[in-house]
Parts: structure tokens; C-alpha cells; sequence
């Protein structure tokens, strides 16, 4: 895949909040040639649908305990609300968006997780179909992605928006994946203040877990970001997306975010 290609997370919560310069920059980037695909979450969308509707919501290790009614919900917010509110969004701006699901095409095939027993429906990437995603960048159209994965048997699995991003990233072969939060990268207290490291390597990351510096919903972030560098992608970029130009600045300037590399 092209070095002009790059795998762009975003929670759907962040996406919505962003500003419309933020959707001008990917019409921009797009008109000059680059490549963007968007994989995205919505937990706090999910978390206030199954409010509405009375089911109980709970997580383990960071990630939302899916049983079958979960899992209906899940899949309703993510590739139905979600989705096509992100599609709307590029559109408007004058770019072309494709929404899609894992399920579509069997996009992102996945098994449940180790602890399923305890977990439910959650499930961990085993392959993507790069070549569905390859073919819609060819038509010209930005692909937008709902983390929903499926099995051979036909059985879908809640997947995390981090770790399927990063299995994307990985797949199509891309040199860079950009995370982008309402955070300014991985914060780390210096002299009573926190500040966004610059760079960290794969080992820092781990000892900031064990220290319990990174805790709850960034573990699986940072988890996911070691997994898809350990791929084919050299690095992983965390940004605060309100930051001007912070696409552009992510690829090309640096100075911006957390730096998530290798050693």
C-alpha cells in the first residue's frame, strides 16, 4: 500500500465534537492524493442507547461485557447512527466517504477473546479484507469503518475501535496510524504538571502500565497501537484532534501528539 495511505481512529463521541476545519483538512488531504481511512468507536453512544433501553452495561479490562441484546445495540450505533453521521460529516465537506462494517464483505474476521466465558461477544481481529478496502480508495472514496467483526459461522463480535484500527493499519501495510482523541497524546507528570510525551517506545509504555500511569479506557488504546506497530506500521501517532491542522501536522511536520514507536 502506498506511503500516501494512512489508518485514522477516532471515537465517535470525538468525531462529532470536531470542527468543520477538521473535515476541510481530510477533503484537502484527499485532493492531494493521500489515502485516509477512518476506523471508528462510540462507546458513550452505546453506553446511553443501552440506558434508554434498559440494559445493563458493564466492562472488564476496558472493554463492554457484549451478550446477545448488547451486541444487537452495538451494532445498531456503531455501523447504522455512527457510521453514517461520520459520512455525512466528509460529505459536507466536499469529500466522498464510503461507510462501512466489518461485516460487510467479511471486512474484519475475528474469534471471540480468551476470556470470553466472562466477556461475551467480544472478539480479537484475526484477518482483514484488505482488498475491500484497497478497492474503495481506487473508486476515490474515503472508507469509514464500524468495528464490527464476524466468523466463518456467521457469529459478529463487538470489536474494539483501537485494536480493529490497528489491524487495518496493519493489513493494508500502512507506515503510520493516527489516533485522534479529545487528549493531547500519552500524558506523564513532570514537576506536578502533566505533559504529552513526545515519543515513547513500545518498553516506556509498559512500564507506564505497570506503574499505572496509562489505566482504564488508554490501555487497550496503547495495547493496540504495540500490536499494529508490531505489524507493518512504523509508528502510531495520539493527537488531540482540535488542534489546527493536526492531520497534516501528524504526517508530515511532527512536533504534535505522542509518538508511539517501535524501540
Amino acid at each position: 500500500m502506498t506511503e500516501q495511505c494512512f489508518v485514522m481512529k477516532c471515537g465517535g463521541s470525538t468525531l462529532a465534537a470536531l470542527p468543520a476545519s477538521f473535515f476541510d483538512e481530510l477533503r484537502r488531504l484527499q485532493e492531494e492524493g493521500v489515502k485516509p481511512v477512518i476506523v471508528h468507536g462510540g462507546g458513550p453512544a452505546i453506553s446511553e442507547t443501552l440506558t434508554k433501553l434498559g440494559i445493563e452495561s458493564a466492562f472488564v479490562g476496558g472493554l463492554r461485557r457484549t451478550d446477545e441484546a448488547t451486541l444487537d445495540v452495538v451494532e445498531m450505533v456503531l455501523a447504522g447512527r455512527i457510521n453514517k453521521e461520520i459520512v455525512r460529516k466528509i460529505q459536507q465537506s466536499g469529500a466522498k466517504a464510503l461507510g462501512l462494517s466489518g461485516v460487510d464483505a467479511k471486512l474484519i474476521q475475528a474469534k471471540p477473546v480468551s476470556n470470553s466465558a466472562e466477556i461475551g461477544f467480544v472478539g480479537d481481529v484475526t484477518d482483514v479484507n484488505a482488498a475491500v478496502i484497497e478497492g474503495v480508495m481506487d473508486m476515490g472514496y474515503i472508507p469509514v469503518v464500524a468495528p464490527i467483526g464476524i466468523d466463518d459461522a456467521g457469529q459478529r463480535y463487538n470489536i474494539n475501535a483501537d485494536t480493529a484500527a490497528g489491524a487495518v493499519a496493519s493489513h493494508l501495510g500502512v507506515e503510520r496510524m493516527i489516533v485522534v482523541t479529545d487528549v493531547p497524546g500519552i500524558l506523564k507528570t513532570v514537576e506536578g504538571e502533566k505533559r504529552a510525551l513526545p515519543t515513547v517506545s513500545v518498553a516506556d509504555i509498559e512500564a507506564m502500565i505497570a506503574s499505572g500511569e496509562i489505566y482504564g479506557g488508554m490501555i487497550p488504546k496503547v495495547r493496540a497501537a504495540i500490536q499494529c506497530i508490531q505489524g507493518r506500521v512504523r509508528e502510531v501517532v495520539i493527537v488531540n484532534g482540535d488542534e489546527p491542522g493536526v492531520l497534516g501536522k501528524a504526517l508530515r511536520e511532527g512536533g504534535i501528539g505522542t509518538r508511539i514507536v517501535r524501540a
